[in-house]
């Protein structure tokens, strides 16, 4: 996987490529070639691939991930301090914890705004169907993590266990042992 500081190397060698060419148009210039406006182009292009390698090693984009997270879906994000996730019904406390911690890494960026606050909250919810054609929504726990602080050691976790009851029960796995073979 490519990393911040690999594409700081590319970004240097990019650079240099881009300096020869301009170099090369300039004197494609000053001996009158035919092909120096193609040369402009190709220049000007490298120009180009070169900032964008630069703005990507700047940035760092790996994310961590947190061992026993399970999958979620971004249902509402106001794009500052309020997040909601939607999250299956058969999950446990302990993966939903994992869960929020992986939504709250996922979904931190340095460009929310803060609006006077100072966390940004995660909300957990599921769907339930008690009944055919009856949908309930159920929320389950959050998370409060700093708006400003990408490893933020404060962050606070919330679980809804009057919430997390309600939930059916999860469903064992079966060992290999227990299956009986089927004969054909």
């Amino acid at each position: 996987m490519f990393t911040p500081a690999s594409f700081f190397t590319y970004t240097q060698w990019s650079g240099i490529a881009t300096l020869a060419f301009a170099a090369l148009t300039l004197l494609s210039f000053l001996l009158g070639w035919g092909i120096r406006f193609r040369l402009v182009g190709a220049t000007g292009l490298l120009g180009v691939l070169t900032a964008g390698l630069f703005g990507l090693s700047v940035v760092p984009f790996s994310r961590a991930v947190v061992p026993g997270a399970a999958r979620y879906s971004t249902v509402y994000d106001s794009g500052a301090t309020q997040v909601v996730i939607a999250v299956a019904p058969s999950i446990t406390a302990e993966r939903l914890e994992a869960t929020l911690r992986q939504a709250a890494s996922d979904l931190f960026s340095s460009g929310r705004l803060s609006r006077g606050e100072s966390q940004l909250t995660i909300r957990a919810r599921t769907v339930l169907h008690p009944e055919p054609g009856l949908s309930e929504p159920l929320y389950l726990g959050q998370v409060k993590r700093s708006l400003f602080d990408r490893e933020d050691a404060q962050m606070v976790i919330e679980l809804r266990p009057d919430s997390l009851a309600k939930l059916p029960p999860a469903e064992q796995p079966v060992a290999p042992s227990e299956i009986a073979p089927q004969n054909s």
